[in-house]
């Protein structure tokens, strides 16, 4: 990322449509997590991911048929499934799991580290390479992780929510890696609509229960609201934004925006669900995308 890039207003009709994209997409992102939290009281976590994709699903559905990009060959099939399998199955398994005990806008802060993982593991997969600053700062960032886990129920200990948050963070990398072999031969819209299918079919097993809860008479409109807004605005059109956003900006610079999200999710979570941040959460949230921005900026070979 560039983050001395200039973020200056827009006087074209293309670069406010880009702004409106990018608008939107770190909006829907944002509520995402205090969504997730209000998703989750009606229903378990793997329901909620599986009725959330499902959601999605039709969306994408609609948008194949409609716009008939090329179709994947047998090995790249087998990538998207892969990439389905980390970016949407398992990532939000382990979000909304860790999401039962942590709160919303720990939850984002943490989810912020996920561009270090990405380029951690693009130096051993892609041979990219970090020098010594980037080391450095992602060392600063996880100890920012440190300080928010420790406002959080079972702090960094294995299995509590602030370590779950840090392995969705690993997957969501570990997919963003994958997508940049596909991105290039699909395009970046076909390539996350594939992606988005994959993992809405590896988490029906899931779904006939996720019904059955939001048709009981005991479900809640929230609960049904929530699935929806998750399902139509985070997982579909916030991506479909993104790639807008992505193409007038480009990637270093659209990326900048990505700041934004946890201190609106923090909002979001306030107004939402009532939960306000704790310092710890704040300060150590600082730390980590102080700690991000400092590997975009120097921390690259």
């Amino acid at each position: 990322m560039n983050t001395s890039a200039s973020l200056s207003m827009p006087s074209t009709p293309n670069s406010i449509r880009a702004a409106a994209a990018v608008a939107f997409t770190i909006l829907s992102w944002a509520a995402a997590f205090p969504f997730i939290r209000l998703g989750l009281q009606g229903l378990t976590p793997m329901q909620l991911a599986a009725a959330r994709f499902a959601t999605a699903a039709v969306l994408v559905v609609g948008w194949l048929i409609y716009a008939r990009p090329k179709r994947p060959s047998l090995r790249d099939s087998l990538l998207f499934v892969l990439s389905g399998f980390l970016g949407i199955a398992s990532y939000n398994a382990l979000l909304n799991t860790a999401e039962l005990t942590v709160a919303p806008g720990a939850a984002a802060f943490i989810m912020s580290t996920s561009p270090i993982f990405t380029a951690i593991l693009a130096t051993v997969f892609l041979r990219e390479k970090l020098n010594r600053w980037g080391w450095l700062g992602s060392v600063f960032s996880f100890a920012g992780i440190g300080l928010i886990a420790c406002g959080q129920p079972g702090g960094l200990a294995p299995g509590s929510g602030a370590t779950l948050i840090l392995l969705a963070a690993l997957a969501s990398s570990a997919y963003f890696v994958l997508q940049r072999r596909l991105i290039p031969i699909y395009g970046p819209l076909a390539s996350t609509a594939y992606t988005l299918l994959a993992g809405a079919l590896l988490l029906s097993p899931w779904l006939p229960g996720a019904m059955s809860a939001l048709a009981a008479p005991s479900a809640s409109a929230g609960t049904l609201g929530a699935v929806l807004v998750l399902g139509v605005f985070p997982a579909a059109l916030g991506y479909a934004t993104w790639t807008i956003a992505l193409g007038h900006f480009g990637a270093a610079r659209a990326s900048n925006f990505l700041y934004l999200v946890p201190a609106i999710a923090i909002a979001l979570s306030i107004f939402l669900t009532g939960e306000h941040p704790a310092l710890t959460t704040i300060a150590g949230g600082l730390m980590a995308i102080a700690g991000v921005a400092f590997v975009a900026w120097r921390g690259r070979v």
